[in-house]
């Protein structure tokens, strides 16, 4: 049988009941390929004989030494971050189609994937248009990151944590979809709340999307202004010459991008506990090794970035690195400095307009001395 029984709705948060009755599956899978790949009927006969979890995480594994044999023939090590935005919609997607393969109740799972769908077209946009998916392009991370540590320990990371670890982790952030597919079984209706559960997800992608935007219209004014030496319109010099954006959300936050992100796949976990009723599950795995997974890398990230420009620690000294302090004594967006700088230009402009007037009197006086 490739799902559980099940016989309550707290059953499909069960690690006992929903996960390791299958694990023997992933053994045998490879080998049951094999038998069947030339066969449509075997495969599509073994795809619903094989419980999806077990599919999917099979998947994942398959992927990682393919990530691992690519990344080291091009010596580029980007090949997990070009799939990051369709992975775990794949993965939706697989769960989506085999409930509705196996007849179950699938209005969850059908808001679920239009979110997903949503997530990935945003992400893989916003990729694209920087270049990500250009022949050569890497994440200039990993270049620093060669630089620090011994080529056969970098190795060991790229085996463990880039292709391995990464490609496991697009896996488990996807797994509370399979609670959510499991309550199917139930045939529960859609409810209120998970409305408002798709709907939060849903804003925290446009959330992302103005805060990519943002950050492009600020990355082309400053590659502009570096070239013309022109200021662009409605953006200030001062802030094109800090080389880092400190405007719109990112005024709350250092990364509210990465805030965004982070938020989705823990709302997708708490969407699953609420679909099963329960308070947590297993799931969680996923969503904290995310978390933990941003706090590294954008750690990482600011470090590489506090050395390029000299006023980033000032940055970090106003402006929180994902939720937005209530209480600032500064304004993020660095206005105050602005307003000083105002001041003393007019200050300076009027010392200047006085030292003409008094040179304009001088010069009178002289010319009705010369006149008497």
């Amino acid at each position: 049988m490739a799902l559980p029984v099940i016989k309550s709705i707290i059953d499909c948060s069960s690690l006992e009941k929903t996960v390791y009755p299958y694990l023997p599956q992933l053994y045998d899978l490879p080998q049951q390929i094999l038998q069947a790949y030339n066969n449509p009927t075997g495969l599509k006969n073994l795809y619903l004989a094989t419980n999806p979890l077990i599919s999917a995480c099979a998947f994942s594994l398959f992927l990682a030494p393919l990530f691992l044999i690519v990344s080291e023939i091009n010596k580029n090590y980007s090949q997990v971050d070009r799939l990051w935005s369709i992975l775990p919609t794949i993965y939706n997607a697989h769960y989506t189609i085999y409930a509705h393969m196996s007849g179950l109740d699938t209005q969850r799972l059908d808001n679920m994937i239009a979110f997903s769908v949503v997530w990935s077209l945003r992400l893989t946009f916003n990729y694209w248009r920087k270049g990500g998916y250009n022949i050569g392009s890497e994440d200039y991370r990993w270049e620093v990151l060669r630089q620090k540590i011994h080529p056969g320990l970098f190795f060991i990371f790229n085996v463990l944590f880039i292709s391995l670890a990464q490609s496991i982790l697009l896996f488990l952030i996807t797994t509370p979809t399979y609670v959510i597919l499991l309550a199917g079984r139930l045939g529960e209706e859609l409810t209120t709340a998970d409305m408002v559960f798709v709907r939060l997800m849903m804003a925290l992608v446009l959330l992302e999307f103005f805060a990519d935007q943002q950050q492009w219209n600020y990355q082309y004014a400053k590659r502009e202004y570096l070239k013309t030496a022109k200021v662009p319109r409605s953006f200030y010099q001062e802030d094109l010459d800090r080389g880092f954006v400190v405007t719109g959300v990112w005024s709350w936050s250092r990364h509210p991008n990465f805030a965004a992100e982070q938020a989705i796949w823990v709302v997708l976990y708490q969407w699953g506990c609420w679909t099963s009723d329960v308070m947590y599950n297993w799931t969680f795995i996923g969503a904290m090794s995310y978390l933990i997974l941003f706090q590294a890398s954008t750690w990482f990230t600011e470090l590489i970035t506090a050395s390029k420009y000299p006023e980033y620690k000032e940055y970090q000294s106003r402006v929180s690195k994902f939720l937005p302090s209530l209480y600032t004594d500064l304004p993020g967006d660095f206005s105050d400095q602005r307003a000083v700088k105002m001041v003393q230009e007019r200050v300076e402009e009027k010392k200047e307009r006085a030292v003409e007037k008094k040179a304009e009197k001088k010069g009178g006086k002289k010319n009705g001395t010369a006149k008497k």
